[in-house]
This record gives C-alpha cells, sequence and structure tokens, in this order.
C-alpha cells in the first residue's frame, strides 16, 4: 500500500551467492582430501603371493612391458629412508642426530605435511639429504583409481618443486614393504609410478617401527645381516604419530653400526643429482599451497562458525521457554481480571481486501467489548472493498474513502477521524476472537502501557506451507513476544492485531510512513518515548498468510527490509535510558543478532552440512541433526500447548529445517544485499483468497 521508489532488485548477488557456496563447498572437500593425510598407522590386508619372482634389489624401473629392472645399494652402504613426514616435532630431531654424525638420509614426503612444513622440506636439501614421494594423502596405491595414483604423486611433485624448487623422481608407495612381499596389486601400482616416470623404491629392512616395538627391536631391525655381501634400504617413519623410538634408534644405529656408510638412495644406486623444477610446476605448487592453507583456515572458521551458531541458537531456544514459561505464569494470574480501560476505536486500512472485509467488520462489531467504533478506511480499493463494508449496514461502522496513499496514510485518517482514546489497528484481512478486543485492551488499565501485541493466528493452515506457516508464527513469534514482554523491549506490535493508547500515537506523531515495517517503526518510537510495550497472548485474532512461495518471500521480503529499516533508523537507541535503552540494549540486539546476522550464516551451515556427508561419519551427521531436530520439536510442542494449540503439525518440523528455514534465511540475504545498495522497495499488497474468513475457526 505504501508508495516507495521502485529500483530493480539487484540479481547479481545470487549468482555470487551460487558461486561462493561453490568455492567453499570445494575448499572445504578440498581440505577433507587432505586430512585424509595419516601416518603408518596399519598395513592393507595381506597379499599371498609376490608379483616378482626374482627381485635383485629394491629400487625398481618397470619399463612400457612391463619388464622390471631392479637396482640395489652396494656393500658397505646403507641407505635410512624416513616416510611420513615431514613433522614440526620429529623431523626436526632425526636431522639433528644424521647432522651430528654426518649421515645422509631419503625422506619420503607425504605432499599435504610439505605445504604445512615447507621450512622442514628446505632444511632436507640443505642439510644434503634426499627427498622422495610418498603421496599427497597417503592412501593405499593398490586401492585407488589410477586417475588417483597420478594426482597423488603429482601433487606432491608440485608441493615439493614449490617449496625448495628442485624435482623428484623417486616414489614410496604406502604401506609397501620389500620387494618379496609385492602383491599383483601392488605391481600395478608401480606401474603407474613408472609411467608418470618415477623410480620405486621399496626396502631391503623394514623395522616396522610405526608399530612402537620398542628401540632394541628397531635397533635389530634395522642392522643387515652377518655376512650380507650387498648394502641395505632401511625403511623408518619420522611422521604420523610417536616417533619417539624410532628418534632414539637412529641415534643407536648411527652409533653402533660399524663398517658401512649412510648414503641417500640415489648416491647408493649411482643416479645423478635432482634436477631443477620447470617454472610451471613450481607456480602449480604455490597455488596447491595457498589453496591448502586456504582450505585449512576457512575449514577451521567453519568449525566455530558452526559450534558458535549452534551455541547461539539454543541459547535462544532455552532462553524462549524460560521466558514463556514465566511469562505463562504472570499471565495466567491476571486472565479473569476485566476492566473497562475507556472507550476503543478499531481502524481498519484496506486496500483490495474485497475477499476478507466483512468477515473482518462483523468480527470487530460482534466482539463482546462495549461501545466499539470500527473505521474502516478505503485506501483507493479498486475492487469494491468500501461498497461491501457499505452495504452491512451496521450503525457502529463508518467508512473513509481516500485516494491510494499507502497503509500509514491510511492508518493515519483513521487516528485522526477515530473518537475512542484506545485505537486498535487491524490489517484487512484479519478476523477477531469474540472477545479479542476485550482481552486486549485490558493491559491499559495501567496508565504507563501505550500498546499492547495480540496474538495472531494463521487461518489457512492446510497444506505444508500452512503448516510451516502456523508453526512459525506459534513457536517464533509469538515465544519472541513473551520473551521481549518480560525485558520490556518489545520491538513490533503486529499490523494484524495491536491496539495503541491515543496519547502515545500523538507523542510519535502518528503511524510513521518512511520505512516498509511502519509497525516496527511505530513500536520502537513509542517504546523511546517512555510508554510500555505489552503482550497479550489471549487475545486472538486469526490472519489469512500468504498461499504460495511467491508470496511468502514477497511478504517477508518486506517485513526483513523494513525491520532492518527501522533497526537503523532508531539505532541510537542503544545509548538511551528506560525504554529506549531497553529497546536498544535488548530488542535491537535480539533483532540484529537473531533475525539478520545469524540467518545470514545459515548459507555457510548447509555448505559444511553438504561437505559433513561427504567427508564425516554419516551416523554422526544424523545424529547431530536429529539431535538439534529433536529440540525444535519439543520447543514447537510446548509453544503449541502454551497456546492450546492441537499436536499435529509437529511432524513437518523436520521439513521446515530442510525447506522452510532456506527460503528465510535467503530472503535475509536479500534484503541485507539491497540495504546495503540502499535500494528502496515497494509496499506490495498480498492477493487475498478469503480464507481467513473460511476457516477462523470459533470458541
Amino acid at each position: 500500500m505504501a508508495r516507495h521508489t521502485a529500483h530493480r532488485t539487484p540479481r547479481a548477488h545470487w549468482s555470487l551467492l551460487l558461486l561462493g557456496g561453490l568455492v567453499l563447498l570445494a575448499e572445504l572437500c578440498f581440505n577433507g582430501y587432505v586430512e585424509l593425510s595419516a601416518g603408518e598407522s596399519g598395513t592393507p590386508a595381506p597379499h599371498v603371493g609376490s608379483a616378482l619372482t626374482d627381485p635383485a634389489g629394491p629400487v625398481l624401473r618397470v619399463d612400457r612391458a612391463g619388464g622390471v629392472t631392479a637396482a640395489a645399494v652396494p656393500a658397505g652402504a646403507i641407505a635410512l629412508t624416513f616416510d611420513d613426514g615431514p613433522d614440526p616435532r620429529w623431523t626436526p630431531r632425526i636431522l639433528d642426530a644424521l647432522r651430528e654424525h654426518q649421515a645422509r638420509a631419503t625422506f619420503f614426503v607425504v605432499g599435504s605435511q610439505v605445504n604445512r612444513h615447507p621450512e622442514l622440506v628446505r632444511r632436507i636439501l640443505a642439510e644434503g639429504h634426499e627427498l622422495g614421494v610418498h603421496t599427497f594423502t597417503h592412501p593405499d596405491l593398490a586401492s585407488v583409481p589410477v586417475w588417483r595414483q597420478r594426482l597423488e604423486l603429482t601433487l606432491t611433485a608440485n608441493a615439493i618443486a614449490a617449496a625448495t624448487g628442485r624435482a623428484v623422481r623417486l616414489v614410496r608407495p604406502p604401506y609397501s614393504s620389500t620387494p618379496s612381499a609385492l602383491a599383483p596389486d601392488e605391481f600395478a601400482a608401480v606401474r603407474t609410478v613408472a609411467d608418470a616416470g618415477y623410480l620405486t623404491v621399496l626396502t631391503d629392512l623394514d623395522t616396522e617401527d610405526w608399530r612402537g616395538p620398542g628401540v632394541d627391536a628397531i635397533v635389530r631391525a634395522a642392522r643387515p645381516e652377518p655376512g650380507a655381501t650387498s648394502g641395505a634400504v632401511v625403511m623408518l617413519h619420522d611422521g604420523g604419530g610417536d616417533r619417539s623410538q624410532t628418534v632414539e634408534a637412529t641415534r643407536r644405529i648411527l652409533d653402533e653400526t660399524h663398517g658401512f656408510r649412510f648414503v641417500t638412495v640415489s648416491e647408493g644406486v649411482g643416479l645423478p643429482a635432482a634436477s631443477v623444477a620447470g617454472t610451471g610446476v613450481k607456480a602449480r605448487g604455490l597455488a596447491l599451497r595457498w589453496t591448502q592453507t586456504t582450505a585449512a583456515w576457512l575449514s577451521g572458521a567453519m568449525w566455530w562458525l558452526i559450534v558458535l551458531s549452534t551455541a547461539l541458537a539454543l541459547l535462544r531456544l532455552a532462553v524462549q521457554v524460560a521466558a514463556a514459561r514465566r511469562h505463562a505464569r504472570l499471565a495466567g494470574r491476571q486472565r479473569h481480571r476485566r476492566a473497562y480501560p475507556g472507550r476503543v476505536s478499531v481502524i481498519v486500512p484496506a486496500y483490495n481486501e474485497a475477499a476478507n472485509i466483512a468477515a473482518t467488520v462483523r468480527s470487530l462489531v460482534a466482539n463482546d467489548y462495549p461501545g466499539i467504533e470500527v473505521v474502516v478506511v478505503d485506501d483507493g480499493s479498486t475492487d469494491g472493498t468500501a461498497d461491501i463494508v457499505r452495504r452491512l449496514g451496521l450503525p457502529s461502522v463508518r467508512v473513509i474513502r481516500q485516494p491510494n496513499a499507502g497503509k500509514p496514510a491510511a492508518l493515519n485518517t483513521g487516528i485522526a477521524a477515530a473518537r475512542g482514546d484506545l485505537l486498535v489497528l487491524v490489517d484487512g484481512d484479519t478476523v477477531f476472537e469474540p472477545d479479542a478486543v476485550g482481552r486486549l485492551v485490558q493491559p491499559f488499565a495501567d496508565p504507563d502501557v501505550g500498546a499492547v501485541s495480540g496474538n495472531t493466528k494463521v487461518a489457512n493452515r492446510k497444506g505444508l506451507l500452512g503448516r510451516w506457516q502456523h508453526l512459525e508464527y506459534v513457536v517464533g513469534f509469538n515465544l519472541d513476544r513473551r520473551m521481549f514482554d518480560l525485558g520490556g523491549c518489545m520491538p513490533t506490535i503486529p499490523g494484524a492485531i495491536g491496539a495503541f493508547r491515543r496519547e502515545a500515537l500523538f507523542e510519535v506523531d502518528g503511524v510513521p510512513a518512511d520505512t516498509l515495517a511502519e509497525d516496527t517503526d511505530l513500536t520502537m518510537a513509542i517504546l523511546r518515548a517512555g510508554w510500555r510495550v505489552v503482550y497479550a497472548p489471549d487475545a486472538v485474532a486469526w490472519t489469512e498468510a500468504p498461499g504460495s512461495l511467491r508470496q511468502l518471500w514477497r511478504q517477508r521480503y518486506r517485513w526483513c527490509y523494513g525491520t532492518m529499516q527501522a533497526a537503523w533508523k532508531h539505532r541510537r537507541a542503544v545509548l538511551e535510558r528506560g525504554g529506549g535503552g531497553r529497546l536498544g540494549r535488548r530488542g535491537l540486539v535480539y533483532l540484529v543478532l537473531f533475525q539478520m546476522l545469524l540467518p545470514l550464516t545459515a548459507p555457510l551451515v548447509d555448505v559444511y552440512a553438504v561437505f559433513g556427508l561427504a567427508f564425516l561419519p554419516w551416523a554422526q551427521v544424523a545424529a547431530v541433526w536429529c539431535g538439534f531436530t529433536a529440540l525444535q520439536v519439543l520447543a514447537a510442542a510446548y509453544a503449541l500447548r502454551l497456546d492450546r494449540e492441537p499436536m499435529g503439525p509437529l511432524w513437518t518440523v523436520p521439513l521446515q529445517q530442510v525447506v522452510y528455514r532456506q527460503l528465510l534465511y535467503l530472503v535475509v540475504v536479500q534484503s541485507s544485499v539491497a540495504a546495503l545498495l540502499g535500494g528502496r522497495q515497494r509496499w506490495q499488497a498480498m492477493a487475498r483468497t478469503g480464507l481467513a474468513s473460511a476457516m477462523a475457526p470459533t470458541r
């Protein structure tokens, strides 16, 4: 109804929101992929037989025809190799031990760990040691597809190139051991390694230090057999768990193994020094590191965001329920007190309300409060709304016609024409219970009360959309109003049913017209003027809720955008005292936190939920979701009980969490973007069907 300059609603932000969500999901999924990285903590299922009938050494080259050339470390040499690092705790200790004995070794590094600790990889090379690939996330290569095998090798090589500027040519598959233990499926992975241009390095002596067998056992397993004619490649681990035994065993091996020199694998088998990595490989490695670092940061931030938003949601729920319980006890003590606080005029602004206006007016005239005056202000309707009211022929009803000027102007016209000291403002699609007016005005017996909110209920409850809105009214709106009443910070009296003292309206210059949520704007102004605003839950009116998602979107968009306007307009209340201070430091903070900021985090929560379905245990995800939904159901049940409503709609709560909730938070996103861009929106009237009058129960 209100006239505002219309600007084209921004659309690009939806594309940006979708793109941002996809990028965030990709980052989280990449972090989930990286976090699969783990050290040697076990072995795959045992294999039967070996793919190599007569292995001549642990360093394997496989040609295109599948032929294998093996090389061994010569006699008098030992190549110590360390897998699963670099680790910020254990790798430096092992490097220190090697430096003390002027020994060199080969480190088969995990690519994701290289990105986390590039300085350790640079130190490994700077001290004369060698690097090899141990995949990016430590999978069993024999159990993953070929594309994943190649990806693991490439990503790790890129990470090493970015950290050191050097290329690598050696690969040790995770969970591998000696050539004699190489099973056929593992040999297939070795062929993939060869196709990618790498040599595979297995081991002669597997210490199985990852098992934690004790320092003595590790040292014994690392020593060549007496009289051995060749040297040995020895497998140890510098990452993936507690490697304190490995550190001590390394020192003892270096101290107690005499007659051997300690070399790198390449030195032992006569390979040339590693080449310099290409510029493209280094650039890809840097991009990979930045991506991994960003993904880890986003994952951590998202985790804390989930924790914070969940804690706030649970806190809000707990406060709502506790406040509602206390409010119900206080209201119960006053339920049977009836007084006559003054003459009542009901003002009904109407624009094209032909579907419901007759039922609205009849319900008002039929109320049991004595001497009600009804003033219907037809704001330029084109559907005969005024004529319908005139034909009713009710003596206590007046009709005022005016050109279309908007709902605030229509309300102010009615206020000026009304004769009562207490003014009830009613939407043209609202049907009152027979005792609603009397119950609504009872709080005015207190001279400090300037306005009273009634209890709006949804009349058209059939279908999922109707049930969801019914639950939202009962659970969200009414629980909030009970809490606001106790806190003395009621920010909104709904347009469907609200009562005002004439003196309070005059003090704030009537209904404001500079926001889309004139009811919220007016209520905040009355609070700042020093009046009390209270809630009368037993004053019930029935309203027609939107019957389609499109209509619901338009209504909630107007509400949300208008609430943002009103909150900004009254932002100085935060610094005031009295009612204004309570509004600012309680009501406005609550609105900003729970109705503006918290919904803006909901898309991020949903993205994290999709990530959780892919990377977290389903039982854990299901338990969290079911637990949170169960709390929502219990809160809804309590709210329905307070309002003396049947429990039937509770079964729709789980669906409400995955459909209706998304629509409402997208409304907040749209409103926030429009507010930031400074757009002005039109007041858009909802198409009425008459369901409020047809479905309103009688008591």
